[in-house]
C-alpha cells in the first residue's frame, strides 16, 4: 500500500510502534504524529517513529492517506470532528480500539463524504504503556481483526487489509457484534479479574505473593483510563461475560462449601485442559 502520508493519532504503543514498523518497512513518504504532549510527540520523533509532529488535529491529518486514530475509544468522537473538515477526498481513517460497535456509533456520524472508516484492533498490547514501550515488531504475527462496516467500500477494507499484512501482522475480517462478544471474553473480562483481585489481596498477604500472582495480575498494570473506556463502551457483552464467571465460580464455590473432591477436581482439569491446548501443549 503505497501511502504517500500516514497520520497517527495518539502515539503511545500502539500509536507509536505503528510509526516505528511504517518506517522500518517503508511503507509511506511521511508518518505524522498527532497528539496532546509535545514531550510525547518529540519522543516518538527522537526514536524514528513519526518524521514530524503538531498538537493541532486539523493540521496533522491534512494530506493524509491514512489516518489511525490510536487514543483511548473515549476520544475518538471529538478528534474526528476537529479532523473531519480537514480530511482529504478519499481518505481512510481507522483505528486501534478494543471495542468496535461503541466506536462506530462515535465515528461514523463524523466521517465527511468521500473518504472511508474500516474499524481495526490488533491483538498486541500490553500492559506496558507509552512510547518508551513501542517497538517496531509489536504487530509482527499479531492477529489484527478487521472490521467493515455496511458503509465501508470493499476497496478500502481490502487496502487497510494489506496495509496491515504490509506491516507484518495476519488478518481476520469480522463484524463489530462478534468482536465485542469475543473480546469481552478473552481481553476485557480478565482485565477486570486481574483489577479484582489486587484489590482483594489484603495488605498483610503482599508479603507472600509469588510469580504466579504476579502472572495473573499482569494486565491490571494496564492504563486506567483506557481500561475504563473500553469497559464502559462494551459493558453489556462485559456484563454477560462476568455472568458467565459469576456462574463457575458459584459452582465451584458450593463445591468448596460441600467438600466435593471430585467436582472440584473437574473443575481444575477442565481448566488445564484447555489452557494446555490452546498453548500447544
Amino acid at each position: 500500500m503505497g501511502l504517500r502520508q500516514i497520520s497517527i493519532i495518539g502515539v503511545g504503543l500502539l500509536g507509536g510502534s505503528l510509526g516505528l514498523a511504517v518506517k522500518r518497512r517503508q511503507l509511506a513518504g511521511a508518518v505524522v504524529g498527532i497528539g496532546h504532549r509535545e514531550s510525547t510527540l518529540r519522543t516518538a520523533s527522537a526514536r524514528g517513529a513519526i518524521d514530524r509532529f503538531t498538537l493541532d488535529v486539523a493540521e496533522g491529518v491534512r494530506g493524509a492517506d491514512l489516518v489511525v486514530l490510536a487514543t483511548p475509544v473515549g476520544l475518538f468522537g471529538p478528534l474526528l470532528e476537529q479532523a473531519a473538515p480537514a480530511l482529504a477526498e478519499g481518505c481512510l481513517v481507522t483505528d486501534v480500539g478494543s471495542t468496535k460497535r461503541a466506536v462506530l456509533e462515535a465515528v461514523l456520524p463524523r466521517i465527511p463524504k468521500g473518504c472511508n472508516f474500516v474499524g481495526a484492533h490488533p491483538l498486541a498490547g500490553s500492559e506496558a504503556r507509552g512510547i518508551d514501550a513501542a517497538r517496531a515488531d509489536l504487530y509482527d504475527e499479531a492477529l489484527v481483526f478487521v472490521v467493515p462496516t455496511e458503509r465501508s467500500d470493499e476497496a478500502a477494507v481490502k487496502a487497510l487489509e494489506r496495509f496491515w499484512r504490509d506491516v507484518g501482522a495476519r488478518v481476520r475480517r469480522i463484524d463489530a457484534e462478534t468482536h465485542d462478544r469475543l473480546l469481552a471474553e478473552s481481553s476485557h473480562l480478565p482485565h477486570l479479574v486481574a483489577a479484582a483481585l489486587m484489590n482483594a489481596l489484603s495488605v498483610d498477604a503482599e508479603q507472600a505473593i509469588g510469580r504466579g500472582f504476579l502472572d495473573t495480575t499482569r494486565v491490571a498494570s494496564g492504563d486506567p483510563a483506557m481500561w475504563r473506556d473500553i469497559l464502559l463502551t462494551n459493558r453489556d457483552q462485559v456484563l454477560r461475560a462476568l455472568a458467565q464467571l459469576e456462574a463457575g465460580l458459584g459452582a465451584a464455590k458450593s463445591a468448596l462449601e460441600k467438600a466435593q473432591a471430585e467436582a472440584i477436581g473437574e473443575f481444575l482439569e477442565q481448566a488445564k485442559s484447555r489452557r494446555d491446548r490452546l498453548r500447544g501443549a
